[in-house]
């Protein structure tokens, strides 16, 4: 099986972690979640994981070498890399770094896919998903800003992906289903 390394990008509330998780299955891949990934080596004490808790617990963001070492320590189990990425890129800097990493095991990025979805569909579904978790957090005006900090931050990435023709841009309105199918679509 050939070496395939898919990112999936949307803000919060595209529904990037459900379809995340139905894509990398149909294509075998292994989901790949930045926050998983810290979340696990805390957990388990790696020396990762002991330098990122603590960079953490400062207040501070965890610098990017050691999230592509934590990348790197997924990757080095594989015999070819199959990964399905969410959170990780974040910026070109980052992409350029992950693109260092994968030419290590002689892999690219093969495309990266952007979950569209209106700004009011996303307002009504994470304040909706907030009240069913009880979480008063994500108010209207909370959702919004992060929409918007979403925006700014990821619009450089975007421009870094669709200029290097990897950019797949999907409608994320809709079931489960019918979403999933229109990623098969557009990686097809």
């Amino acid at each position: 099986m050939a070496s395939e390394v898919l990112l999936i990008m949307g803000p919060p509330g595209a529904g990037k972690g459900t379809q995340g998780k139905r894509i990398a299955a149909r294509h075998d891949l292994r989901a790949l979640s930045t926050g998983d990934l810290l979340r696990d080596h805390v957990a388990r004490g790696t020396d990762l994981g002991t330098q990122a808790q603590a960079i953490m617990e400062a207040g501070e963001l965890v610098p990017d070498h050691l999230i592509v070492d934590m990348v790197r320590t997924e990757l080095d189990d594989m015999d070819e890399v199959r990964v399905l990425l969410d959170g990780f890129p974040r910026t070109p800097g980052q992409a350029v770094s992950l693109d260092a990493l994968l030419a290590e095991y002689g892999a690219e990025m093969s495309a990266v896919i952007q979950l569209q979805v209106p700004d009011e569909e996303l307002v009504e579904r994470l304040v909706s998903r907030a009240e069913q978790e009880g979480r008063s957090d994500d108010g209207e005006a909370t959702v919004r800003k992060r929409m918007e900090v979403y925006a700014e931050a990821t619009r450089p990435l975007l421009d870094f992906y669709d200029a290097r023709n990897l950019l797949v841009r999907v409608d994320g309105v809709g079931d489960l289903d019918t979403v999933t199918e229109r990623i098969e679509g557009a990686l097809a």
